[in-house]
């Protein structure tokens, strides 16, 4: 069977992580690493017993923190059963030999985590959010240097020998020796992951949403939208097929530039790889790895599709929302047995996976059936909320040592240096680690690295220390914003909880009423354009960041067909 030409259904699960798995990293025949917030990298093999079946043949432990990026070394005279190397957020790069399943190294020499690892013949080249690559040989140092003036996220060889690195400055450098042969500039964000596409050139994935594929020369060949949040991964085939994933809880498949298949998780996928047959595996935030096939014999039982898709039904149930509240927290039909206290008395229950409105009848004494509650935002959408107050962020920070996640809250409106500030003295922890929280921000809200003033500002007025000869009166480093309280509002109106899916609803009605109509028949969308709108309502609902590249000519001409053609009373939905 080609692999192109058919659906990928899941394989096997490979469970044994205790945390989200982070990394995947294909070791030839020999079989698949993975990396994991718990702390931990693991060796799985396949089953010879049963060709969908992986088990952990190797625990490796020693990393302190979260573990990211893999790199596989094929069997040698120091491996002759191949070797691993990670890096970690504990700022260490570790190489280890998989007869023995021990560490042979331990790389030191990184400030801040090592978000990437390649092997460039015997030597090991590490990028880090401390702005450098590193390159090493049998565990020393030979060389650094600073390769982008942001966090680089991402490193990775060439087939012509060169490397490529992706960074947080939105752009992909390459690189021969230390000389940046060519700078990448198109992307809008972070560039998160990167790939070789093979006799084309290669893949990287970004925070903007997107994937796109460039020639060395540094054109963008192809540009892949489809994703409704951060790309974190992307990964190509022989066949020609890409797969990417996202903490928009899919993977995808994409051919031609095409997504010809939507993978859909019950949590982030943070990395995607091929296997050399064509499956493919992915890591996902629930801590489970799994295989994906399109071979009719590596297809998953019926008992374990079910359990896969039962885990996925309560994921999805447990993300919505209705009117606001949660799904699963609504009362059941059962609540429909208790008589309304007055008439007109309104209640949402839960029926299946939507919530039902209904009005109390006094005259008749029952519940009468209003209509379907149209969901509000689910948790890909909704602002976190830390201590009663939402933010645009709360992260979970692992400071080591056994003691426990600290909770730090930021909006992206915030100066990070002012917000590292506060969240120090409120943790009690050292002002020394302001800049590695500052870039821990940075990275993790997907942001350009912001060109600020660093000197000290005092964390509760962002004023800075008083300097003798200057004026006491000295501007705040972060201006206050106003705050306008009357009519006109002479700035953007944002509606963050606009309902979607009802305005989709009434453009639906009020077009079938115009097909109905034969002298407005001509203004009606045709079944082309709904689908397409429905794309389009899909994306708002979806994601918080828009751009450029979202949105295609068609798109626009869609809108302004809504806007100007339609009468005048049909017009608002649009």
């Amino acid at each position: 069977m080609e692999i192109d030409s058919a659906e990928y259904q899941l394989s096997s699960e490979l469970r044994g992580h205790e945390d989200d798995v982070r990394g995947i990293c294909i070791c030839g025949n020999a079989g698949i690493a993975t990396s994991s917030r718990d702390r931990t990298v693991r060796f799985w093999t396949l089953d010879p017993s049963d060709k969908r079946k992986y088990t952990a043949w190797k625990i490796l432990l020693g990393h302190t923190s979260f573990v990211g990026p893999l790199a596989w070394i094929a069997p040698n005279e120091e491996f002759p059963e191949g070797g691993i190397v990670s890096g970690g957020m504990d700022t260490l790069a570790m190489v280890w030999d998989l007869k023995t399943g021990e560490r042979v190294h331990t790389l030191k020499g990184h400030q801040l985590q090592v978000t990437g690892v390649a092997l460039d013949d015997s030597d090991v080249v590490s990028s880090s959010v401390d702005c450098t690559l590193r390159r090493w040989r049998k565990g020393k140092a030979v060389e650094f240097w600073e390769a982008h003036k942001a966090a680089i996220q991402a490193v990775i060889k060439l087939p012509s020998n060169e490397l490529i690195t992706g960074s947080s400055d939105t752009t992909l450098k390459l690189w021969r020796g230390q000389n940046c042969i060519h700078t990448f500039v198109g992307h809008t964000d972070t560039v998160r992951g990167l790939a070789v596409m093979p006799d084309l050139g290669v893949l990287s994935a970004s925070h903007d949403g997107s994937i796109r594929l460039w020639a060395l020369t540094g054109e963008t060949l192809m540009e892949m939208v489809g994703h409704t949040s951060i790309v974190y991964s992307v990964d190509s085939h022989a066949s020609g097929l890409i797969v990417s994933g996202s903490e928009d809880c899919f993977a995808k498949i994409w051919k031609d530039g095409v997504c010809v298949q939507s993978i859909e998780h019950p949590g982030c996928v943070w990395d995607a790889k091929f296997l050399e047959n064509g499956d493919v595996v992915t890591a996902c935030s629930d801590g489970v790895v799994r295989i994906w096939t399109v071979q009719q014999d590596r297809i998953a039982n019926s008992v374990e599709l079910e359990s896969y898709f039962s885990g996925l039904s309560q994921f999805k149930i447990s993300r919505k929302r209705v009117g606001g509240l949660k799904l699963e927290d609504l009362p059941g039909l059962e609540a429909l047995q208790v008589p309304g206290a007055s008439d007109g008395q309104t209640i949402v229950v839960r029926e299946g996976d939507n919530g039902m409105a209904y009005s109390w009848n006094l005259r008749e004494q029952k519940w009468d059936k209003i209509g379907e509650v149209v969901d509000g935002p689910d948790d890909t959408t909704a602002r976190p909320v830390l201590d009663g107050i939402q933010y645009d962020y709360v992260f979970d920070v692992d400071i080591g040592d056994g003691e426990p996640i600290r909770k730090l809250p930021y909006n992206r409106s915030d100066n990070p240096y002012s917000t590292a500030d506060k969240w120090l003295l409120k943790e009690n922890l050292p002002l020394s680690y302001r800049q590695q929280v500052v870039e821990f921000i940075l990275q993790n809200s997907g942001q350009k690295n912001f060109s600020l003033d660093t000197s000290y500002r005092d964390p509760y007025t962002g004023a800075n220390a008083y300097v003798p000869g200057e004026s006491s009166n000295k501007s705040a480093a972060v201006p206050v914003k106003p705050s306008f309280k009357h009519i006109p509002k002479k700035g953007i109106l944002v509606f963050d909880a606009a309902q979607f899916e009802g305005i989709l609803k009434k453009i639906s009605e009020f077009n079938n009423a115009l097909m109905s109509d034969p002298e407005k028949k001509s203004l009606s969308l045709t079944e082309v354009e709904i689908s397409r709108l429905v794309a389009v309502v899909k994306i708002l609902k979806e994601t918080s960041r828009y751009h450029s590249s979202t949105f295609a000519d068609v798109d626009i001409a869609l809108m302004l067909k809504l806007l100007k053609s339609w009468p005048l009373a049909m017009i608002f939905p649009g």
